[in-house]
């Protein structure tokens, strides 16, 4: 893999990072305790009447759901830049042959090659 394209990557992933990051801070908070990345979900007072109450929870519960899917995608981010750092980014974790760059450039953070991806989810 040429130096370039890594270069490129890591600039977008570095970016990417900073945005997961900005977005989980509108509304969860990282817990200090844990001195990990793990995130915590705030729960909003919107009043104490009942109709508040129950917009409080559905809020909160979509608030949840989202905090997991961008908790995800800045581990698998993280996990990218990792591999760029330690000189293996764009090898296939199953079958250990390059990721192909097309791949790579439509989701930086891949770390299966095409075909070992099928294979993972049966698709072959």
């Amino acid at each position: 893999m040429n130096a370039t394209f890594t270069k490129e990557i890591e600039s977008f992933l570095l970016k990417e990072k900073e945005r997961l990051e900005n977005e989980l801070a509108q509304f969860a908070h990282r817990n200090p305790q844990t001195g990990t990345t793990v995130y915590e979900v705030e729960i909003k007072n919107i009043g104490d009447e009942e109709g508040e109450n129950a917009s409080e929870v559905a809020q909160f519960g979509d608030d949840l759901s989202l905090e997991d899917a961008l908790e995800k995608a800045l581990r698998d981010v993280e996990s990218a830049l990792k591999q760029i750092k330690e000189g293996t980014y764009g090898i296939c974790t199953y079958c250990k042959l390059p990721i192909d760059e097309r791949r790579l450039k439509a989701r930086p953070t891949s770390s299966s090659c095409i075909q070992c991806k099928k294979t993972l989810t049966q698709e072959v």
